[in-house]
């Protein structure tokens, strides 16, 4: 499809990162809102990369957005590309951003993506955001896209696991998604009923695990559920972890916790214990009805922000109200759960 958008009206869109259930409502709210203004909107493949390749859908117009909202994924596809690990690749995004005649861009995103955007931001691009992870860790809003979907995934699978473990008198350690934020394993470990939480901001003791599980079968409870984090962390010299390949932001590629402390507490107690990884599961499907309408506010507040020249500002949800916040303050430190939520948590361990 040609760009068909006029300089000074057409807005550029991207998702980058992570898919996330509610994208797609987000890019529905963004098209809907725009056009009512007077904009035309540019659907960019694939993320950054598309912006480094000069690769793009067209111009999107309200029947290619209508209903997508109730469909999980990213109907523009999305990558882990970082234009600052690309060779002259800011400018790059700039100088196509141009060639697309596109005056104005919305990334939608998580960290990462958001941080690309609040550097461009700070180099001249006229950008918005809008929050996008499933692990709920970005600063300045109360609440994420894809985490309420991914969480309802993950108590789901939590909560029907508790059938097999009574079944067969074993232990299982679920691992779920959370690099350094633990939002996901706490909200979920809580809904489904897990006997222990293990989040990465506080490092787990494995001695204690292992006198839960013991206390609990003394007291005739032959099986239980550990709710992990698969960015979880032992206490210093308690088990070995083993760390992957690096992504183009710098992170590790996690995974392998769940096993490693299946197999431990198995040889330590004797209690048979298995693990399940839950992986891509919790961000796949269709997002919830939170999900639906949160994303589409928020691609509704994103084209509203590019009309009153909000940029290097962020859509976020504050109580009941979407706002617009600084870039800067929402990607300058990771929002991680605090002491007092797990404390919370910690009353459900049978530690007696």
């Amino acid at each position: 499809m040609a760009v068909t958008g006029k300089k000074g009206k057409q807005i550029a869109v991207l998702t980058g990162g992570g898919d996330a259930p509610g994208l797609n409502a987000v890019i529905r709210g963004i098209v809907v809102k725009a056009k009512s203004l007077g904009y035309d909107v540019l659907g960019i493949l694939d993320g950054w990369k598309g912006l480094l390749d000069c690769s793009h859908c067209g111009v999107l117009d309200l029947d290619q957005v209508s209903d997508i909202h109730m469909l999980g994924g990213t109907i523009l596809h999305t990558s882990r590309t970082n234009p600052y690990k690309v060779e002259n690749g800011p400018q790059k995004v700039k100088d196509n951003l141009k060639k697309l005649n596109c005056d104005f861009l919305i990334a939608i995103g998580g960290e990462d993506t958001l941080g690309v955007a609040n550097k461009l931001f700070k180099e001249g691009v006229k950008v918005v955001g809008v929050p996008k992870t499933i692990d709920n860790d970005l600063n300045e809003t109360d609440y994420t896209f894809g985490f309420n979907t991914a969480i309802t995934r993950a108590t789901e699978s939590i909560q029907n696991l508790h059938t097999t473990a009574k079944s067969h008198h074993r232990t299982i350690v679920v691992e779920i998604m959370g690099r350094h934020a633990g939002w996901m394993t706490l909200e979920s470990g809580i809904a489904g009923g897990a006997s222990v939480i293990l989040l990465p901001e506080e490092p787990f003791d494995l001695n204690e695990i292992c006198n839960i599980l013991k206390n609990r079968k003394k007291k005739g409870k032959n099986y239980a559920i550990i709710a992990c984090s698969e960015g979880a962390v032992p206490k210093e010299g308690q088990m070995i972890l083993q760390t992957g390949e690096k992504d183009a932001f710098g992170h590790v590629r996690l995974g392998g916790i769940a096993e490693r402390l299946s197999e431990e507490i198995e040889k330590r107690t004797g209690i048979e214990c298995r693990h399940v990884v839950l992986g891509h599961l919790q961000r796949a499907g269709d997002p919830t009805v939170f999900d639906r309408v949160l994303g589409t506010r928020l691609g509704v507040k994103a084209a509203d922000m590019i009309d009153k020249r909000e940029f290097g500002k962020m859509a976020a949800l504050k109580g009941i109200d979407i706002i617009a916040v600084d870039l800067n303050k929402a990607v300058g430190k990771l929002k991680t759960v605090p002491k007092e939520r797990f404390d919370e948590a910690k009353l459900f361990f049978e530690t007696d």
